[in-house]
């Protein structure tokens, strides 16, 4: 698993520059630099501090969301569809990556030792970018 440094605060699954995603999705299958991806497991921080696609007692069967005080307390993680939010965020993240056109994609999976993602003022995926692509050329 590479190592990820996310800088974008802007997302919910961000804790102190580390992701609580076990797996995040970059996207980009036609990128050629690195502005051409972006992070497609980026969810925006809300002023209440979580996305706001999930409100009540009972899970939105549609949403991919949470926020943190309506979250079960017996719960330690659930899946969305880009990975399962551990609770615990980690500098070791698995990357399914969409950017076959970056020399360190190998069948869709990220090689890379480490990544960074940025996109510090994002307000939606395309703010994002994986700052570690490299084009293969």
């Amino acid at each position: 698993m590479p190592e990820l440094k996310c800088t974008v605060q802007t997302c919910v699954h961000n804790k102190q520059f580390l992701c609580e995603l076990d797996k995040i999705q970059v996207g980009g299958s036609d990128a050629k630099t690195a502005r051409e991806t972006c992070c497609d497991s980026f969810s925006e921080r809300t002023t209440n501090g979580y996305s706001n696609s999930y409100s009540g007692s009972t899970m939105n069967s549609s949403s991919n969301s949470y926020s943190g005080s309506a979250m079960n307390s017996s719960a330690n993680s659930y899946s969305n569809s880009h990975g399962d939010i551990t609770g615990r965020a980690s500098d070791r993240s698995g990357i399914d990556c969409k950017a076959v056109e970056c020399m360190y994609n190998n069948n869709y999976a990220c090689h890379a030792g480490k990544i960074s993602v940025e996109g510090s003022n994002a307000k939606q995926t395309e703010g994002t970018e994986c700052a570690t692509f490299k084009y293969k050329s």
